[in-house]
């Protein structure tokens, strides 16, 4: 089901137009799509975009602009700021809910696992899945059960459970999580040890940096 979300035509295009845009909660965008004769230069809510973002980032939307009525779209690109990650601009394109998209689904592990309850740790090696699926069927997160997984033991991409009509892009043989054996505590002496002989490989890696430098 498409989640409806609010959007305004903008007109201002320029540095400060848009900064000001920002200063008021408001992000700007621009929708592109076949069925548009040309993209459309919308602003949405701050809020509600980052609340989407955070809950269903590759929900399908639909979107009512005053120039072209309805369209169902989904986020194609988010650009952030470098430093604060603040967003600054968000892409939204057109979709026909007939045809399949490509989306990444984020993971969520469930499940009780005999390697964790021996102290093993639990390691998610992949975060979210490359699939492909009609609009109406991309699923919120794709569940992985850990239950039958002991210390040592792993999930492939090729073991997941997925929902009927979503096609997985990813490589069947990838692993997705692991259960690592539980990290042995040095003693003082080791500590020492192990910190004398990192001291010797980096001293060793120097000399060896530098005497490939005189040989050039």
């Amino acid at each position: 089901m498409a989640i409806a979300m609010n959007a305004d035509q903008r007109t201002g295009t320029t540095k400060g137009e848009l900064r000001q845009l920002r200063l008021q909660g408001k992000i700007p965008g621009v929708i592109y799509g076949k069925q548009l004769t040309d993209s459309a230069q919308v602003i949405v809510d701050g809020k509600e975009l980052q609340a989407l973002l955070r809950s269903h980032p590759n929900a399908v939307l639909e979107i009512n602009i005053p120039s072209h009525g309805k369209t169902s779209v989904m986020i194609s690109e988010i650009q952030r700021d470098s430093l604060s990650r603040q967003v600054l601009h968000v892409d939204f394109h057109q979709i026909n809910m007939n045809e399949n998209v490509r989306a990444n689904v984020r993971f969520h592990t469930e499940g009780d696992s005999q390697g964790v309850r021996e102290g093993g740790i639990l390691q998610l090696i992949l975060h979210e899945l490359e699939v492909q699926c009609l609009p109406g069927n991309i699923p919120d997160a794709i569940t992985v059960d850990i239950s039958s997984l002991d210390i040592g033991g792993s999930l492939l991409v090729s073991d997941l459970q997925l929902p009927k009509g979503v096609e997985v892009l990813a490589d069947p043989e990838q692993v997705v999580v692991t259960i690592l054996a539980p990290q042995k505590e040095l003693t003082e002496e080791e500590a020492e040890d192990a910190a004398v002989e990192a001291i010797e490989a980096e001293s060793r890696s120097k000399e060896a940096q530098l005497e490939g430098i005189k040989s050039l």
